[in-house]
Order: structure tokens, then sequence, then C-alpha cells
């Protein structure tokens, strides 16, 4: 009986140490391992050391042990060179196998197991073979005990083997009441910066500007955009744009590595305080809903560039600032705050836009994941598609992502003025704005001017020729 025991915790070892050498986590990398950068075309860059490949497709090995699919077609010129070199090569070695249309194909058996497994395969075999010697004698176990560890035991050896045969790829498809859809990958290469800096660079100027680090890219700016703001708005609480110090500390911070949401947190039911999104002129994109849950640009809150301002007087878009297009072109419009960009009517390569998800997106031909801004609700994001942290100090539906710049108010935020509509808005001066409104037929309006030392005069004109001074100091 204890040579039973000794027999039997014997073939457990075994197996259970082919299993953790096997099927570990990680990959095949070892600390400080070297990894292949691979440029995309879009500038966007993918992490990963060649594996094998078909006549289109490369697949990559990335640091976790996941396997990428990169087709061939969105690589930078160089990496295209050295990518077709590695499948000749590929080709050439594995000519005596037919050659695989695509990754989700069977695999040859040799492929999907390296040699070390296949040792451990063979000591399997064996020890099933010892045992069958053994178990003739009726000895050592009953027939149902047999068959449970047969079964234990090729049970694990199966799970040794898928853990390291499974392909991720960067996109399968699927068809919904939508139409068709893409699942992407959970591994995204880091963004390249310059890919992110040449969207904001049509308008940079001394009051935006941008720099970055190895996790976000950030961007300083005054808040206040090179078009006119407030006209049109019918729904007006009387706050008015200033310019905010969003610098410092108090950038804006896109992440340069975004990962996937499991469960995509929905706009409708969050982030109703603080910015979702970033436009590339440096003016923050609000949800699509106010903070009572209400769809900003049907009940006339906002002005011809689907934009107002807050209570801190701080302009920001809630709708999509498509009017960017005219300026950046294919460029995104926008980033995220999870890190994924914002595109216009069209996609990058300028072809006609796809069918969007519920986060109001889809994952591109570099597949990476994208939304598209558009005329109708949900507008920008209708889910955070990537991964976001929440602030702790708020709560649903009126909680917010962080890190984000945030206001500065100046003044007591006021109420709504009931009947108004804003009919211009121009600049004086240098340093003063004036906005003029309308209640029926008679006209008011709100003129106000600062100096270096952020004092701020107002003059309130009211409809029947009223007017108020105040002065405000910010601090």
């Amino acid at each position: 009986m204890r040579n039973l025991l000794h027999f039997n915790n014997l073939i457990l070892l075994l197996l259970v140490l082919s299993l953790k050498l096997h099927a570990h986590e990680g990959g095949h990398f070892s600390e400080g391992a070297f990894l292949k950068v691979w440029h995309l075309k879009n500038g966007q860059n993918v992490s990963g050391n060649f594996l094998y490949s078909t006549k289109s497709e490369i697949v990559l090995e990335q640091i976790d042990g996941n396997l990428v699919k990169i087709p061939t077609a969105i690589l930078a010129k160089n990496d295209l060179t050295l990518a077709q070199f590695k499948i000749k090569k590929y080709a050439e070695i594995h000519q005596q196998y037919t050659q695989r249309n695509s990754i989700n194909n069977q695999v040859p058996f040799f492929e999907m197991i390296d040699i070390r497994s296949f040792g451990y395969f063979l000591i399997f075999i064996l020890i099933l073979l010892l045992l069958s010697k053994r178990l003739k004698n009726k000895a050592y176990f009953l027939p149902l005990q047999r068959v449970a560890l047969y079964s234990f035991c090729l049970g694990l050896f199966i799970l040794a083997c898928k853990s390291s045969s499974d392909v991720t790829p960067a996109g399968t498809t699927g068809t919904n009441t939508g139409g068709t859809t893409t699942t992407p990958s959970t591994s995204i290469g880091k963004t390249s910066t310059s890919f992110i800096d040449s969207a904001f660079a049509p308008y940079k100027s001394a009051s935006l500007a941008t720099k970055w680090d190895d996790t976000y890219f950030y961007v300083s700016s005054n808040g206040i955009p090179a078009h006119n703001m407030m006209v049109g708005i019918t729904s007006w609480q009387q706050q008015v744009p200033i310019s905010q110090p969003y610098t410092g500390t108090n950038h804006w911070s896109i992440p340069l590595a975004p990962v996937y949401a499991a469960t995509p947190v929905s706009t409708k039911t969050n982030f109703m305080k603080g910015a979702v999104a970033l436009a590339v002129n440096g003016i923050p994109i609000f949800n699509a809903l106010n903070n009572r849950g209400e769809d900003s640009f049907l009940i006339g809150e906002l002005d011809q560039w689907g934009g107002h301002c807050g209570k801190g007087d701080d302009y920001h878009y809630h709708a999509a600032p498509l009017h960017l297009s005219a300026t950046s072109g294919l460029k995104a419009i926008a980033f995220a705050l999870d890190g994924f960009a914002v595109y216009g009517a069209k996609e990058p390569d300028g072809s006609t836009m796809k069918t969007l998800d519920e986060s109001h997106g889809h994952v591109g031909s570099n597949n990476v994941y994208h939304y598209h801004g558009t005329n109708d609700y949900p507008y920008v994001i209708g889910s955070m598609k990537g991964k976001v942290t929440l602030d702790p100090s708020t709560s649903a539906p009126e909680n917010q992502i962080i890190p984000q710049a945030f206001s500065n108010p100046l003044r007591p935020a006021l109420t709504p003025l009931n009947g108004a509509s804003i009919t211009a808005f121009s600049a004086p001066s240098a340093s003063s704005y004036l906005l003029t409104y309308k209640i029926g037929t008679k006209t008011g309006s709100v003129q106000y001017s600062w100096t270096n030392a952020n004092l701020y005069t107002f003059v309130f004109t009211d409809v029947d020729g009223k007017q108020t001074n105040a002065t405000y100091q910010r601090k």
C-alpha cells in the first residue's frame, strides 16, 4: 500500500510540474527581455515578438503571453519590409505543412506544444503504460478508481496544452441588430505621442501646449476656443465664458496605453459631472446629458458649436465638435479620457463611417478602438470603452473621471434667465467680451473685462435698461 501511495504521488507531481512549467502566465519572456516595437501607419505602436505568420498577417507574442494578430497592410514601411522577410522565412521552414488561411484555423499539433511539453507527454504515456501493467493484478485500484485517475491526468495535460496555444486575435467579427460589430483584443500597444500631438498641432498657440511622459499625454489650455461662443443658446443660466487655468498640474491627461474595460461604463447613468473627453482645440467635452440627466442639445442649452458654460463660467462642449474637421481633416477631433481617439463623420482613411456600437465607436483598421462624433445622441461617447478611474468623492450619476483638469470658479453661480436667447457674442478688446441676449423683443447684455492681475469687472444690463456692476478677483 505504501508503494502505491508513493507511485500515485509521483504521477501527480510530474503532471502538476508539467502544467506549471508549460502553462505559466506571462508568456516565455524573462524580466528585461527585449520586445520588438512594431510601428503602424496611423502612428500607433504594438509591442511583441514575431511568433508565426500567414500570407497577410503576423502573430506577435506579447510580454504577458497574449498572441496578437496584426495585418501587414497596416504596418509602417520599414516594419512591413521586416514582416515580409519573416513571412518568407516562416514559409520556407514550414513548407512541408499546409499554409494556414487564418490564425483561427487548426494549427499543426507539433506547433501547439513545444519540445518540453512534448517530453512531459511522453512521460505521461510511460506512466500510463506502467500503471496498466500494475493494474493487471487488480491489486491497486478498482475499475472506477482507474477511470477517475486517467480522466484527471488527461484533463491536466489538455489544460496545459490549451493555455499555451490560445490565440487572442486583434479583432473578431460578429453581428447584432445594429450590423457588424468588432470585439477588440484585450492587448493594445501604447499610442504614439506623435500621433496624438499631430492632432493638436493645428490648434497650438500661446494658450495651448502639449507634453508627455511614459503614462500620459498632457494638454494645457485656457479653455477658450478660437471660434465664437454662446450664440444660439435658448436656455441660459447666466454663465459666461472666462479663461480657465488648465495648466501646471491642472492639465488634461490622456492615457497613452488604453485598456479595454471588461464592462464599459454607460454615459446614460454616469459621468454627469466633469469631462469625458478633450477636443483637440483644448476644450473639454462633457456627457451629452447635463447634471439633471437632460439632453443639453435638445433643451436648448448649447450654442451653434455644441458648447456652453458651466457654473464655473467654464466653456465646454456637450455635443460633438464636428466643426473641427474643417481644420483637422481626417485626424482625430478629440481624445476620450480613456485614451481612445474620437473622429468626425469619416473614418481615418476617408471612407464612410462604419456602423457604431453601443459605445458610439468601433475597432478601426489598425485593430484599435475609436469613437465617432455624430449629430445624434449620444453625439460622442455612449459608454467608456476603455478602463477609467472614478473619483471616489463622487457617486453616480454625478460621478466623474480622474485625473482631469478642473475649472476655477470666479463668482457664485447664477440662476437660469427664463425666456432669454443669446443673439450675439463679441470681443470689443483683447481683454473684454460682450454678450447680448433677448427676451421677447427687448435686449439685455453682459459686458465684462479683466486685467493682467486677474481682476474681473462685470456690467449687467437687463432688458429694462437697469445696470448692475460687480467685481471679482481670481485667486
